[in-house]
Parts: C-alpha cells; sequence; structure tokens
C-alpha cells in the first residue's frame, strides 16, 4: 500500500459500510452504562458508539419476539401471504402464559391483528400463532428463524421458540438485536409505525405497549422489552431527533423503573454528546494515483458519496487522515472503480475509512506507451530494481 499523508481535517471521519466501535466498554465524555451488555448504534453512518459484552449470547427474553416480526415482514414483502390474511389459534398458543394478546381458540386474527399482538402487547400467544401459521410447528419455525438469522450475519443467535420464552439454547447478543432492529427498521419501514402505536384491543381487552418512553418527547419510537429473572429487564429501541436515528440494546437491569431510566440516559448521551458533519463532497479529489500501461498518468481518487461522518463534540477536533491504494494501479480503470480508502484517525476510537474510487475513466496506452513501460522496465531491473515498487516513492 502506498500511502499519501493529507492535510489534518477539522472534523471526525468515518468509512462507508465498515462500523467502528469505541476502545472501551464505556463512551466518550465519562458515560458510563448500568446495563450489564449493551450496543448502541448511530443508523445513518454506522457509527457504533458503545459496546459492552455485545457479542454475548444471552437470554434476548420478549426481544426475540423481533425475529418472529421480521419472519412475518418478509413474508408479507415476498407476497406469500396479506396483512389481511388469517391464521389459526391452536390449543399450544391459547395456553401460552406470560404477556398475552388474549387470543380464543375461535378467533381467526388477520397478520396485521398479530403484528400489532406481538409488536404493542408483546403476546406470547399472538408470537406462537405467528410460527405456526409461517412453519406449521414452533419447531419448525426455529430452525428457519435461525437459518435467517445468520443470514442476517446475527452469528451470536439461537432461536428454539417464538415468544423468547425462557430456554438454555435460546440466546441472542445485543450486537445481533441492534442488527437485526437496523435492517428492520431500512427493509421494511411500511411495518416500524406499528412498534410505536400506544395501545391496541383485542376481545375487548385494550393493553397499552410496553415500550417506554413513546410520548416523552426524547424521540424514542419503538421496538421491543423484554424481562425474565434471568435476562433482568431489557429493552431493544430506536430513537430519532432530527436526522439522526440510533438502534440500541441492553439488558441486565433490576427494574422497570430502571429500564425507562437507562433508556433515556442513552439517548440524551448518544444525540447530545455526538455532532454528525459532512467533510468530504462527491468529486473531491484526494489523489492522483499513478496509473501503469495507460493512456495517460495518473487518475483521480474520490470519494463516490457525501462522506459524513459522527464525532464527539467533547474532545480533540483535529484528525490526521491518508489515502491508502496500491500502486501503481494498472489500466484499463473505469470510473468508480474502487481503488483506495481514505483512512482517518479518530481520538478514542479505532481508525476509519471511507471507499475512494476512480474519478475519470483511464484506457489502456496505446503501442509507444507499452514500448517505453517495457523499455524503462528493462533499465530497472538492470538496476536490480522492481519498477513500481511502493519504497520507491516518496509521501507527499
Amino acid at each position: 500500500m502506498q500511502n499519501r499523508l493529507l492535510a489534518s481535517i477539522l472534523a471526525g471521519v468515518f468509512g462507508f459500510g465498515a462500523p467502528f466501535a469505541l476502545q472501551a466498554q464505556d463512551g466518550p465524555g465519562g458515560f458510563t452504562t448500568r446495563a450489564t451488555s449493551a450496543y448502541v448504534l448511530d443508523l445513518g453512518t454506522g457509527t457504533v458508539l458503545l459496546e459492552k459484552n455485545a457479542d454475548e449470547p444471552l437470554p434476548p427474553a420478549s426481544m426475540s419476539k423481533l425475529m418472529t416480526l421480521e419472519m412475518l415482514f418478509e413474508a408479507i414483502k415476498e407476497e406469500r401471504l396479506a396483512l389481511d390474511t388469517p391464521f389459526s389459534v391452536s390449543q399450544r398458543a391459547y395456553q401460552m402464559g406470560g404477556s398475552r394478546m388474549f387470543l380464543e381458540m375461535r378467533d381467526r386474527p388477520t397478520a396485521e391483528d398479530l403484528i400489532r399482538g406481538i409488536a404493542i402487547l408483546s403476546g406470547n400467544d399472538a408470537a406462537v400463532v405467528v410460527a405456526e401459521g409461517l412453519a406449521g410447528t414452533e419447531d419448525a419455525y426455529a430452525r428457519l428463524a435461525t437459518q435467517r438469522a445468520r443470514e442476517l450475519g446475527m452469528e451470536n443467535t439461537t432461536i428454539t421458540n417464538a415468544s423468547g420464552w425462557p430456554d438454555p439454547l435460546h440466546l441472542m447478543s445485543k450486537r445481533d438485536l441492534v442488527t437485526l432492529a437496523a435492517y428492520m427498521i431500512d427493509e421494511h419501514p411500511e411495518f416500524y409505525p406499528y412498534l410505536s402505536e400506544r395501545e391496541f384491543t383485542w376481545n375487548g381487552i385494550t393493553q397499552e405497549n410496553r415500550v417506554p418512553l413513546l410520548q416523552a418527547g426524547v424521540g424514542l419510537d419503538g421496538l421491543k422489552t423484554g424481562f425474565t429473572s434471568e435476562a433482568g429487564y431489557s429493552l431493544t429501541g430506536s430513537a430519532q431527533q432530527g436526522n439522526r436515528r440510533i438502534v440500541f440494546a441492553y439488558g441486565g437491569l433490576n427494574s422497570t423503573a430502571e429500564r425507562v431510566q437507562e433508556a433515556e440516559s442513552i439517548i440524551n448521551w448518544a444525540f447530545r454528546q455526538f455532532a454528525e458533519v459532512s467533510v468530504v463532497q462527491p468529486g473531491t479529489v484526494l489523489a492522483e494515483a499513478p496509473v501503469w500501461l495507460g493512456e495517460v498518468e495518473s487518475v483521480p481518487l474520490v470519494v463516490a458519496e457525501e462522506a459524513r461522518a459522527l464525532v464527539p463534540t467533547i474532545g480533540s477536533a483535529t484528525l490526521n487522515a491518508r489515502v491508502e491504494y496500491d500502486s501503481p494501479l494498472p489500466a484499463p480503470i473505469a470510473a468508480g472503480d474502487v481503488l483506495g480508502k481514505l483512512v482517518v484517525d479518530l481520538p478514542e476510537m479505532d481508525s476509519v475509512s471511507f471507499e475512494l474510487v476512480a474519478g475519470a475513466d483511464v484506457a489502456e496506452g496505446g503501442f509507444m506507451v507499452r514500448a517505453q513501460a517495457a523499455a524503462l522496465r528493462l533499465i530497472a531491473l538492470a538496476r536490480g530494481q522492481a519498477l513500481g515498487d511502493p519504497s520507491d516513492t516518496a509521501l507527499n
């Protein structure tokens, strides 16, 4: 790799497609979570603001119902069923304990009813009805859901049931829960509003949404709470303020009051202690990379999209950045080809990077270019050097 040092940038930069994480378990500005496990993601930039035991497989309790909803959303999206498709209620579903939608075996709830029954009421009975309706049995559903989790990159998730009922093998990490929630927000925006509805009535029984702070003015607008004696009080949530959205999951708290307080603390910290800035505009030439056997000697390197970064509002504002690419780059080159990356060192955080692409086409050179290159190579070999060795090129 050849490195060209750029001027310090008076803002943070972070890389598209590759989230970065804080070095420590707690965040900048002295923030400390009371949760035993936690993961906080800025959705727009992909910045991981906090992680604490984030990859440990733990009992997810009712938060695993998000997987049940995801499987239902996918079925609707793929037109295997519709919002008005009716489901039957088995005796197993009817006899489920814990939080319930209060389904009767005579009922024929639609897919939309069941979405509300899970998203708002956290109905264990509704979750079983969906699982059996999608896969025939809850065990078959569990196998499909675990497979789907792997497809989404959820490596520390094993699903054994649809409701999150305690099972020593039913486990999800906080990172996986955030991965799932972020996917649902991005891929199923038409269904997300169900998760923020305040109440739902079924069979004459009205129940309120269990997600706290929905009307508190802090931006929290979904997703799912969870509680078992082993998992403690937990929450997978999302909040939006302005153009920014965060997604987070935490667990292991001792009471509903602590769960509410932690949600508000995380939201306030994430939105007040970080600022999103625009750093590099598309088309800005960050380097001219040498080209081998091209009709021109170099190609401009640019970012394909606006580079936006999330940076702490407290601390150093000066960052060091560099461009990295293989040198020389062989022709032909098409505009938009990924050729390198912009790497930025951010205080208290891992180095981050943006993809750099070719800003122009470079065709292969003609006969004279190739003849000249061959002659230069022979001269270099005669001198015992390898033409194009990055060590021969000084940093700018």
